[in-house]
């Protein structure tokens, strides 16, 4: 199987990168390397002998060529964290490039696209079960243009074999987005902003890998659409509690009210965006405190036949161990 990953260079990229090369197929990875984890993720791929081509999903040309001799696509490449850059680098990356990836997929007669969407294009989400029919209300840049993304790719279906993955709140080893969250808590730095009770519906990267195969192999996958998200769901409460049992740390006991966080963030990216310059606090970092998702697992379960295995505990286990190996805890 040749197998290309965009995006490769990130967390779930090259996690995903490596485990196909463990099951036996030729890896070429498209991606960056613009901060010092995805440099550190490209070596470390390269070296295990995965073919690294380093470019934008703007860059036609390229897009173009990287699909030739594939058999599958997994294209998680987009315009994410950036709250320093216009709008239009989302539209740029996660509309148009993904559309130029899809025609190109057409001409090269890939076998399967599998495209990394985002639960984000649910917006604030604020109670209830969500499943693959809840409404779509993204809240912001990134959720409007991925939600785009997943038109476009929608739009290639009876001539490209489809497939779109929600992918949920992602951690486990090579994760840095939770990174700080841990050395808070190991540190006794931490405090609850809000009152915790909001819902987090994580997976563990490996569970996630596991339903990109099942989406890439399943004849009934194609065309649909699937949200992937771990084994239970947790409030904020219970997933400090469960990071500090872990550490062997106490739990926070200090909170702070939500309102004042998100009106500074609201008034820092106000001024500071439009200078180019990044927010040290923004809104999207508030969600973590205020947004709640609960995902159905009823589609993937059913027509995919994916079952989540890793319990948030042995998950965290395993990320503070990868922590500490790589001396970031």
């Amino acid at each position: 199987m040749k197998t290309l990953i965009t995006g490769g260079t990130g967390f779930i990229g090259s996690r995903l990168a490596i485990r196909c090369l463990e099951r036996g197929d030729a890896v070429r990875v498209y991606g960056k390397t613009h901060t010092q984890a995805e440099a550190e993720n490209a070596r470390e791929i390269e070296s295990k002998g995965v073919e690294v081509i380093l470019g934008s999903m703007t860059d036609k040309d390229l897009v173009t060529r990287i699909v030739e001799e594939i058999d599958v696509v997994y294209h998680l490449a987009a315009a994410q964290h950036e709250a320093n850059v216009p709008d239009q680098v989302f539209w740029d990356v996660n509309v148009h490039g993904t559309q130029a990836i899809l025609e190109a997929c057409q001409i090269s007669r890939v076998r399967r696209f599998v495209h990394g969407s985002t639960i984000g294009v649910y917006g604030s989400a604020l109670g209830g079960m969500i499943d693959e029919e809840s409404d779509v209300r993204p809240d912001n840049i990134y959720g409007v243009t991925k939600l785009e993304g997943e038109k476009a790719v929608l739009s290639f279906k009876d001539n490209l074999p489809v497939v779109i993955i929600r992918i949920s709140e992602t951690y486990g080893p090579g994760d840095r987005r939770l990174l700080k969250l841990f050395r808070g808590i190991d540190k006794n730095r931490f405090f609850m902003i809000g009152k915790g009770h909001n819902i987090h519906h994580l997976i563990f990267v490996q569970d996630l890998i596991d339903g990109f195969y099942l989406a890439a192999e399943s004849p009934e996958a194609v065309g649909e659409i699937f949200t992937l998200a771990g084994r239970e769901p947790l409030t904020t409460t219970e997933m400090i509690g469960t990071i500090a049992a872990v550490l062997g740390k106490r739990i926070p006991r200090w909170r702070l009210p939500l309102l004042p966080f998100v009106m500074t963030a609201a008034v820092m990216e106000a001024v500071l965006r439009p200078m180019g310059i990044q927010p040290p606090l923004h809104r999207r970092r508030m969600d973590f405190f205020r947004k709640s998702f609960l995902f159905s697992q009823s589609k993937s379960s059913e027509v995919l036949g994916f079952a989540p295995k890793v319990s948030f505990y042995d998950g965290v286990k395993a990320t503070a161990e990868w922590y500490r190996q790589k001396r970031l805890l």
